[in-house]
């Protein structure tokens, strides 16, 4: 799967996720650290990459848009160390077939992992 990592998301993401076999990149790094939300959107959608993000706008800006993609893993529930975040990110990949997060806004807590179909009805 290929993803693009969120400012709101630590940069380690990136190396835990191409240890899994993914292809990865932080916003950072591809000239996005102060992009839009509607550009990060644009860029996922464009080159096939599941964005993960923090950032709670991310699924209204799908729903508005009555997008079906690109897919977005969030993460909610409040401030996670890095290490809680990769740890939340590795569960999600064990638990996730690649077409359910390439398709979804899929919302991970510390207790339960939430999937919404995309598009989102308004």
């Amino acid at each position: 799967m290929k993803f693009l990592i969120d400012m709101p998301i630590t940069p380690a993401a990136v190396a835990r996720l191409k240890a899994h076999g993914h292809d990865a990149v932080h916003a950072s790094n591809v000239g996005l650290a102060r992009a839009k939300d509607s550009e990060i959107l644009s860029f996922g959608r464009r080159e096939g990459r599941i964005v993960v993000t923090a950032d709670l706008d991310y699924p209204r800006l799908l729903a508005i848009q009555r997008a079906d993609s690109p897919g977005v893993l969030l993460f909610r529930g409040g401030s996670y160390s890095d290490v809680q975040m990769l740890r939340l990110l590795e569960r999600v990949l064990l638990q996730s077939k690649p077409a359910d997060l390439e398709h979804s806004v899929t919302v991970v807590d510390l207790t339960r992992v939430r999937r919404h179909r995309l598009p989102i009805d308004g």
